[in-house]
């Protein structure tokens, strides 16, 4: 099946400053990255806070500094061919993002403006994209929040942000990113501040709206029992690259990196032995100025070898469908 997105090479860097660790010397925040989603498909993208998950999502969308310098390619699919996301022009990217390709943010009060009613920023995506009456962009703000489940919605739509709990504010944000009906919507930890009830009430309705508008979605987290609940495929990201990709079925039941193992022994689950502490990964993920020259796990992986720390291991495939970066595995292979 052809995919939607083709994120190839992806690479971003930032210069660095010679008052700060490392001399002044650029900053690798995601190297070499590629990952492919085909439509309708669901893709998880997991690690720990650092790995570059957030900043891969704003690369796509075109929403890094200027200072960033992105490299690579982000092909989405338009029908005739694709359009490289990383070369188009602001007014034409302008033009897809919200309306072909939509995202939604992790903390939606610094996301949505204090000052506006909720409906009126709902419609400003439609008028931005349709040449509608402010009254037909207003009836499909209040549609849209209909969507995902928002009572009284005509009424809620004139309150403004602040008048809301935290988990309408985030259905608030789902609905001004689904309002225009896009091909790809990009769900950057949408849960994390939300508790645990509300948590399982927005993944629950992002998992109904994938299905009626057969919507294709990248969604980001930490977490792994929320990627474990959505998605159908799962990229594992460790310090800017990624580790491990495979279905959901592979990762969960057999992961090959020693990272992705190390995550999961990590999580609670209910036969967690509540006498003895949680597993552990010692160490943290390096600083973008002190990424090891191999593998950049192989200062905290306890399988690791003298071949780990000679150079990035590529990216191989484990079983069908299974890829993983590892040298221990590869020499296994």
């Amino acid at each position: 099946m052809p995919s939607l997105l083709e994120v190839r090479h992806l690479q971003v860097e930032f210069p660095g400053s010679q008052s700060a660790p490392g001399n002044g010397k650029p900053l690798m925040a995601v190297r070499d990255l590629s990952f492919t989603i085909a439509p309708g498909e669901a893709l998880g993208l997991v690690g720990e806070s650092g790995s570059g998950k957030s900043l891969t999502s704003l690369a796509i969308m075109q929403l890094l500094p200027s200072q960033a310098r992105v490299s690579g390619e982000v092909l989405l699919a338009n029908g005739k061919g694709s359009d490289d996301l990383l070369r188009l022009a602001g007014p034409a990217m302008r033009d897809l993002r919200g309306r072909r390709l939509a995202m939604i943010f992790q903390e939606p009060m610094t996301a949505l403006n204090p000052v506006m009613r909720v409906g009126s920023q709902i419609a400003e995506a439609v008028r931005a994209h349709h040449r509608v009456s402010r009254r037909e962009a207003w009836d499909r703000a209040v549609t849209a929040m209909q969507d995902v489940a928002i009572p009284d919605a005509a009424r809620r739509a004139r309150d403004y942000p602040h008048q809301l709990s935290g988990g309408m504010r985030q259905r608030i944000m789902i609905a001004m990113a689904i309002v225009n009906r896009p091909q790809l919507l990009i769900a950057d930890e949408p849960t994390t501040a939300l508790d645990v009830t509300v948590q399982a009430q927005v993944l629950e309705l992002l998992g109904e709206l994938r299905a009626k508008f057969g919507l294709t979605m990248l969604f980001i987290s930490h977490d792994l029992a929320v990627i474990a609940n959505l998605a159908d495929r799962v990229a594992v990201m460790y310090a800017g690259n990624l580790v491990e990709l495979g279905t959901k079925q592979q990762i969960f039941a057999s992961p090959a990196h020693p990272y992705t193992q190390g995550l999961l022994q990590s999580a609670p689950s209910l036969a967690t032995d509540r006498k003895r502490p949680l597993n552990t990964i010692e160490g943290t993920v390096p600083p973008l100025h002190a990424v090891p020259p191999g593998c950049a796990f192989e200062p905290r992986c306890r399988f690791r070898v003298a071949a780990c720390a000679q150079g990035q291991p590529p990216l191989l495939e484990v079983h069908p469908g299974h890829w993983a970066r590892c040298p221990v595995i590869n020499a296994q292979l």
